[in-house]
């Protein structure tokens, strides 16, 4: 366990990945000297990444200001996100450790926006928020996240936009999704989806729980990256919300398979 004012639920060895990350990036640009060495940097933020705390606070819980706290953590955010995997390098990846099939899942980040940024309010979630894409192996693991859409976008026109449907065909996969992928893939051979309507025959009802049950572990993905506070209700802009979720899923994963 880390420590930081209280426990932070996180490995010694990511502290140490992400502060392996800092130290070369600091050798490459030539760094003289900065206020935090590579290590309580990292540190830093995995504070605001896990606890979700105003720059504000968690500088003054390093001694150094908002602003060298925003300049840390933007910084290494990108170091991280950076290593997130591409999504067709994703799926062939998945493609070649034999999965079946991936999970594909839509989640709204929540935003402190304002109610005339119209582009950003989702109405089926009623609030403010971006549109997160996320692919997941049948056991929840994160195998890729995408960039930030405004809130109002619908999960099939952001599957549309991320191309998607293309590089599931590419890498030979098939995706179950929920009912708000219904009809983006017209021949349902690539992405598949419950059945709708009311007063469906037996058959589509076994067929809807069985993919339910396989969907199930699946939806974990969005879980993980939300445990992360920092996406509970972003203050910073919403286009750097992609970049925070990448950077989470790289730091998800390597707790998971290292910590």
């Amino acid at each position: 366990m880390l420590f930081y004012r209280a426990a932070l639920p996180l490995s010694h060895q990511t502290l140490t990945f992400v502060s392996g990350l800092v130290r070369v990036h600091r050798r490459e640009i030539g760094t003289p000297w900065r206020a935090l060495n590579p290590g309580q940097q990292a540190l830093l933020v995995l504070v605001y990444l896990r606890k979700g705390e105003p720059f504000a606070e968690v500088g003054a819980g390093f001694g150094v200001s908002t602003t060298t706290c925003w300049r840390y953590v933007n910084e290494t955010v990108e170091l991280l996100a950076a290593r997130a995997p591409k999504l067709r390098d994703a799926l062939r990846k998945a493609k070649r450790e034999g999965m079946a099939y991936v999970i594909i899942d839509g989640t709204l980040i929540p935003i402190d926006r304002i109610a005339a940024d119209r582009p950003f309010y989702s109405g089926k979630h009623k609030r403010h928020g971006v549109n997160l894409q996320v692919i997941a192996s049948p056991d929840g693991t994160i195998l890729w996240v995408s960039c930030e859409l405004p809130g109002s976008t619908h999960d099939t026109a952001a599957a549309r936009i991320w191309q998607i449907l293309a590089a599931l065909e590419e890498a030979g996969l098939i995706a179950l999704g929920d009912k708000g992928y219904h009809g983006y893939d017209q021949t349902s051979q690539r992405v598949i989806t419950p059945y709708k309507g009311k007063n469906k025959p037996q058959s589509q009802k076994d067929a809807n729980r069985a993919h339910a049950r396989l969907r199930g572990p699946g939806e974990r993905a969005n879980a993980q990256l939300k445990y992360w506070r920092i996406l509970h209700k972003v203050r910073v802009s919403p286009r750097r919300i992609g970049r925070l979720a990448k950077a989470i899923h790289v730091l998800q994963n390597y707790e998971t398979t290292a910590g």
